[in-house]
């Protein structure tokens, strides 16, 4: 397998391919689990976020977390999820493997304004696992456990996914739990956002996407990143 390189294919089948203890850190967004539409839970006012989500509100198999830990060096790993998965998933990594954990939150300061029998949908959630001992980078700056951005609708238009995170925050968690030249990895890519992160702040990376549409907007954000980097270094 072959670093700096997006694959398109499912990530529950490739991650079977990639050599134990060969990875740094994990940094990834998988589907998230969220509340059925027939609860009462959306109303008429929430329809463009509830097409954008319909296809990935029925989470992931937590039985690909065996095999995130295989792969690592070291329990290292960022998991991006809605609220219903922060228990089983702190249950898994800290109950079960004894990790030490955090909650980091991504604030919305103008989320979608439409809640109806619930709160406003303003905090994204974000998990960091690690084994007793893996160290923690990173600066004053860079350590908070929050951040507050407005909607990143400039991205989601540009590169068309309905959940893509801010490249910066991306970054920071990069910068906090990796080195130059380490080995990031990224299980559900996206449109590749943990990629162009990772070429922004010199890491290596592998990749997984088994949309081919995602993976082709990934390859392009990577390569124009590498042009980029490129003029710039020159």
């Amino acid at each position: 397998m072959n670093v700096d390189t997006v694959y398109n294919t499912d990530c529950y089948e490739a991650i079977k391919t990639v050599p134990s203890r060969s990875i740094d850190l994990i940094v990834t967004d998988p589907p998230y689990l969220l509340e059925t539409y027939g609860g009462g839970i959306y109303n008429s006012e929430d329809k463009e976020y509830v097409n954008d989500l319909k296809d990935i509100k029925d989470g992931f198999d937590f039985a690909v977390l065996d095999e995130f830990c295989r792969v690592l060096k070291q329990i290292n790993i960022y998991l991006f999820c809605s609220q219903k998965q922060i228990i089983p998933l702190t249950n898994y990594f800290v109950t079960n493997r004894g990790c030490n954990w955090n909650l980091l939150t991504w604030h919305k300061d103008n989320p979608i304004p439409a809640c109806g029998n619930k709160y406003l949908s303003d905090t994204e959630y974000l998990l960091f696992f690690r084994e007793k001992g893996v160290k923690l980078f990173g600066t004053f700056d860079t350590k908070r456990t929050w951040f507050n951005t407005p909607l990143n609708q400039r991205e989601k238009k540009l590169y068309g996914h309905p959940t893509i995170k801010p490249l910066h925050i991306v970054e920071t968690l990069i910068v906090n739990s990796s080195k130059e030249g380490e080995i990031i990895l990224d299980p559900f890519m996206g449109s590749g956002t943990t990629a162009v992160a990772c070429i922004k702040q010199k890491r290596h990376f592998i990749g997984f996407e088994k949309s081919k549409d995602y993976w082709q907007i990934s390859n392009s954000r990577i390569q124009n990143e590498r042009s980029q980097s490129s003029l710039f270094n020159n």
